[in-house]
């Protein structure tokens, strides 16, 4: 009976040994903000198991609307790192960083890129002079997407020197991804006619994606989801997409289908699929990481551009 007590003593002693071992190693990840899933992915990305990552707006959300609770306001709090967009996009931010107490160091990965100033049609139309609203969504281009991972990496070297090595040689593989993916998207591009390179989509979130891939994009929206076109606006749009033959247009998943589903029937263009701009998807589906996002878009803009060729 004796030796039967002391192998399970052991067998007791050595899971609580590996209980503890782990939750070491999770008190030892350097605790990390991101503000939406982009972001997250990101931040995974660079840090790898070094890190524990919490996402603020997770996948499918939509940042434009978010509204931070307690629970958000708690983990900012404990954090030893909060990595932002930056140009505008959280809103919240500052309030909830506030409310938080968080006196950490903060990571605008937009950092060092250069903003795209937006106007409205109707703005330029009445020659009215307001101020130029800044396009937060610089992530869709892929090149900024690299200065993104840069800033990442280097504010996580900044809180765990430590680990900085390992920082640079997930930063240099990612960006690695990230260059043949660049490379991949201008080569699929390439193959359709210049005449083709015109896409509609019910949100102003793809302008750094357009500008960078050589992409005409209009929108039924402005640079926020919160934003409502109006009758004369849709009109317009449908106007415009019946003049120059546009094929397609896209949903984005952070957006009501209802509003594109109606420009598609009265237009008479087809609906093109759904596209991710502003949030990732869960695990399993379209676009659960960037690199995902990015081939799930271009493979579904390239097929519309097709149609009539």
């Amino acid at each position: 009976m004796m030796p039967c007590i002391t192998r399970i003593l052991v067998l007791f002693l050595a899971l609580c040994l590996a209980g503890s071992a782990t939750e070491a190693r999770a008190e030892n990840k350097v605790k990390v903000i991101a503000s939406f899933s982009i972001l997250g992915d990101m931040v995974k990305n660079v840090g790898g198991d070094r890190v524990a990552v919490t996402t603020l707006v997770g996948p499918n959300g939509d940042a434009h609307v978010y509204q931070p609770t307690p629970a958000a306001a708690k983990a900012v709090g404990g954090a030893n790192l909060v990595v932002v967009n930056g140009l505008g996009f959280e809103g919240w931010m500052d309030r909830l960083i506030q409310t938080s107490g968080y006196k950490g160091p903060i990571v605008v990965a937009s950092r060092g890129i250069k903003p795209r100033e937006m106007t409205t049609e109707e703005e330029e139309e009445h020659g009215a002079k307001h101020e130029p609203k800044i396009d937060p969504h610089a992530w869709q281009n892929l090149s900024n997407g690299r200065i993104y991972v840069e800033n990442i990496a280097k504010g996580l070297s900044s809180v765990d020197p430590a680990g900085a090595a390992i920082y640079k040689a997930n930063t240099d593989a990612y960006e690695a991804k990230l260059a043949d993916l660049d490379q991949w998207v201008k080569a699929e591009f390439a193959a359709i006619p210049e005449a083709k390179h015109r896409m509609i989509t019910s949100h102003d979130a793809l302008g750094y994606f357009g500008a960078a891939y050589g992409i005409t994009i209009l929108s039924s929206m402005g640079v926020s989801t919160e934003s409502e076109p109006s009758a004369g606006d849709i009109a317009r749009l449908i106007k415009q997409i019946r003049g120059e033959k546009i094929t397609a247009v896209f949903i984005e998943n952070v957006t009501d289908p209802r509003l594109m589903e109606q420009v598609a029937k009265e237009s008479g263009a087809t609906l093109g699929g759904e596209l991710y701009s502003d949030a990732l998807s869960n695990p399993g589906e379209a676009a659960p990481t960037y690199i995902d996002m990015f081939k799930n878009n271009v493979t579904k803009i390239v097929a519309a551009m097709r149609k009539g060729l």
